[in-house]
């Protein structure tokens, strides 16, 4: 796992110990279980609360609560990246440990915030990213890596069961285990294409024309 503390990843050894079993619904068997395990590399603890429901011998369903911390590791937000999207995109990593359906639904939003930004502004977030990935302009078109990452939100889970627009961005739908935290991920990957990596050039650029002026030469184009 990834220490949502450091951000590293180590091989995860969990300790438990059951706190409570009761009958749900006879002969159904509730057991609620606390667990910790330890990042060697930060030394601190991740604890987690774990709700099994049992039939005999059978496992019937199991869900986790993450206890400690509250928070999940997350790269700073780049500088670049200001206003709604920020504090969109910083919300959906403060509550994804807490549900990962509230996690998507911010990332969605994110999403379509940036992609019209620059320029789609198709109401529908699908229609969106068909607009992106269908790019003809050269100098939009995003690089190989990123058109298949941001492919795969079409697929997830049930994104594609649903017309995600502007009045229904915020839906909280279902999400399958790991896909609230890749959302995560492709949009840092769009902000350091969109903002971090321009902001890059222009500051490269800035600093050859201030020498360039310094010598008596013309700007670069």
């Amino acid at each position: 796992m990834n220490c949502p503390h450091y951000g590293t990843a180590f091989h995860d050894t969990w300790h438990g110990e059951q706190i409570a079993s009761y009958v749900r619904q006879n002969p159904r068997v509730v057991t609620w279980i606390a667990r910790s395990t330890f990042c060697p590399t930060c030394n601190d603890a991740t604890i987690e609360l774990v709700r099994r429901t049992t039939q005999g011998a059978v496992l019937l369903d199991e869900k986790s609560f993450r206890a400690y911390p509250h928070n999940t590791f997350r790269k700073p937000t780049p500088a670049e990246v200001n206003g709604a999207i920020r504090e969109d995109y910083e919300e959906a990593c403060k509550v994804l440990p807490i549900s990962a359906k509230a996690s998507a639904a911010l990332s969605r939003r994110c999403l379509q915030a940036v992609l019209r930004e620059k320029g789609y502004t198709q109401r529908d977030l699908a229609v969106q990213i068909d607009a992106l990935l269908n790019e003809t302009d050269p100098a939009k078109a995003i690089p190989s890596s990123l058109r298949e990452t941001v492919d795969v939100v079409r697929n997830f889970g049930n994104f594609s069961a649903h017309h995600i627009n502007d009045q229904t961005t915020l839906q909280v739908i279902d999400v399958q285990e790991g896909e609230a935290e890749w959302c995560l991920d492709i949009l840092e990957e769009m902000f350091d294409h969109y903002y971090v990596r321009p902001a890059q050039a222009a500051a490269r650029k800035a600093a050859l024309n201030a020498k360039l002026a310094a010598a008596g030469k013309p700007p670069s184009k």
